[in-house]
């Protein structure tokens, strides 16, 4: 058995609200499942740490989405990503996500979302406008009377009686502070870049990854963190479409190292302290003139910079998309995203892909039809279960934070140290892109001597206790991250050890992590011992 969650007093908060059913944040993950709860019949509350509807990785962005009828080409791309998972990934939740994802994509046209128009004149339903499909679900949220929270981050959950039940936070414009009251909670506040400046991702700090371990949830997959897109210098768009036309080399025009793939070529070169360059000489005019109507957004870093990407060479960089185009997240225990806390379920980049993407990546089309049917699957069943609270009154309720929240001793720390040095564990590529085990335990020892002084000195004031949760967020999720690292003791989709370049197969199996100040973790058969030991 898990030891009890630390419990605390509720900070004193200005804004009482109760619900059946909370959502913590506002991307597509989280408007599915406030929308799909609000429809069930629950009286629902979003609160978001931004502005639902344009905060967070999808709103600035174009994605592709998974449109598949029943039929053949479903089968054919179920077996094509469950290749590509390096085992871990499960064909029946594949197919599961291919199906709800047409289901919402259909859901979305009735509704009256202008899909753009092909060639045929046919509605193309497998892309998504960020900014175009986030203001329309903010629309079905306010129509469908869900209430909405702007500006206002969740710090920690609550707990009644063994089961999550709602959450506290913060409107750092006042410093004044809100607590919901639920039946349920849907954690759907992505994932962690660790601050990377990755477009869109700067309130991806690992909130709810630290929420959730604090009410005693196992994470899964963590270590399979290691995801890096291409940028032009300098800039945070890591889109990898519009590269998909581009050669690179060097400086001086030699080709770049030998790697297994693109992503590992520009590390090497990188990490040899040499700068890589790109040029769009591949494809045909039409192919550009499509890539620029079509995904606009990727040109905007090149007219910025005064460069023709199609007939002048420009500089790239890596830059890490880390838990939100990497996998892992919450582990989920049942088909309805139940994590094993009852009353708290996850969603979207808060929950672990495993099943979905494996050991590889699900950026774009995997991962925002994952987020369709993360989400809706959670808000129904957190909907089932939070109405059923509703004759448990009243409910006494206390607090789980920790890190960041409530010191031990007098504050001492900032957190844009902690944040800076959570940063030197998790972004070099030298440490990150290309593990090794002598790293591995190097960034171990050090972030687990840091976390006792994060757990007794860290906090802040108004925007200050937003900055200080969200480094303390970091810093568990890199804990959680290297933890698993360690066991997994060779290379597998994107957990690169130079020092254990094989496979193994005797480790065809999910790391589960748990813990806080203690961290637990064991490959999937024993980690409930490793959690109890």
């Amino acid at each position: 058995m898990r030891p009890p969650p630390e419990l605390h007093a509720p900070h004193p908060a200005e804004h009482h609200f109760d619900a059946d059913v909370l959502v913590l944040g506002g991307g597509p993950a989280g408007a599915w499942a406030a929308l799909t709860a609000a429809e069930a019949g629950a009286s629902v509350i979003l609160a978001d740490k931004g502005y639902c509807g344009t905060s967070g990785a999808t709103a600035p962005s174009n994605t592709g989405a998974w449109y598949l009828p029943p039929g053949p080409a479903r089968e054919a791309e179920a077996e094509r990503r469950l290749a590509k998972s390096h085992g871990l990934a499960d064909k029946r939740w594949i197919l599961r996500v291919i199906d709800q994802a047409w289901q919402s994509l259909d859901d979305l046209a009735a509704r009256g979302y202008p899909f753009p128009i092909d060639e045929d004149g046919r509605p193309y339903r497998a892309n998504l406008r960020g900014p175009d499909y986030m203001r329309f679900m903010r629309r079905r949220l306010d129509k469908a009377r869900v209430r909405v929270l702007d500006h206002s981050p969740a710090l920690e959950l609550l707990w009644h009686d063994g089961c999550v039940a709602g959450a506290a936070g913060i409107r750092p414009r006042d410093s004044s502070r809100w607590q919901v009251e639920a039946g349920a909670v849907v954690m759907a506040t992505g994932g962690c870049t660790f601050l990377s400046r990755a477009l869109g991702t700067d309130g991806n700090t690992g909130d709810g990854y630290l929420m959730g371990a604090e009410a005693g949830a196992r994470l899964s997959g963590v270590e399979f963190s290691s995801q890096y897109g291409v940028a032009l210098f300098d800039a945070s768009i890591t889109k990898g479409l519009s590269f998909m036309f581009a050669n690179f080399a060097l400086e001086d025009g030699s080709p770049l190292p030998e790697g297994a793939d693109r992503a590992s070529r520009i590390a090497r070169a990188l990490i040899e302290g040499r700068r890589v360059f790109g040029i769009m000489d591949k494809g045909t005019p039409q192919g550009h003139a499509w890539l620029r109507q079509g995904q606009p957004n990727t040109m905007l870093p090149f007219d910025r910079a005064g460069i023709d990407p199609y007939r002048q060479r420009f500089e790239v960089t890596l830059r890490s998309e880390g838990l939100v185009r990497g996998v892992g997240g919450l582990e989920l225990v049942s088909d309805d995203c139940a994590t094993d806390v009852p009353g708290l379920y996850a969603a979207g980049d808060a929950a672990t892909r495993e099943n979905l993407a494996g050991a590889v990546t699900g950026g774009g089309s995997p991962n925002a039809s994952w987020a369709m049917a993360s989400g809706s699957w959670s808000g129904r069943a957190a909907a089932r279960f939070g109405m059923a609270q509703r004759s448990v009154v009243p409910r006494p309720v206390r607090a789980l934070g920790g890190a960041g929240l409530r010191p031990t001793t007098r504050p001492f720390l900032e957190a844009g140290e902690v944040t800076r040095f959570v940063q030197g564990e998790t972004l070099p590529l030298d440490v990150n892109f290309f593990r090794t085990g002598a790293r591995i335990a190097e960034s171990r020892a050090a972030l687990d001597a840091a976390w006792a002084d994060i757990r007794a000195g860290l906090a802040g004031e108004g925007r200050g206790l937003v900055r200080a949760r969200e480094a303390a967020s970091m810093a568990a999720t890199a804990r959680f991250v290297w933890e698993a690292a360690a066991l997994r003791t060779e290379s597998r989709g994107m957990h690169r050890r130079l020092d254990l370049p094989d496979e193994d197969t005797a480790l065809d199996d999910r790391i589960h992590v748990s813990g806080v100040d203690r961290i637990a973790a064991g490959f999937r058969a024993a980690s409930l011992e490793a959690v109890a030991s």
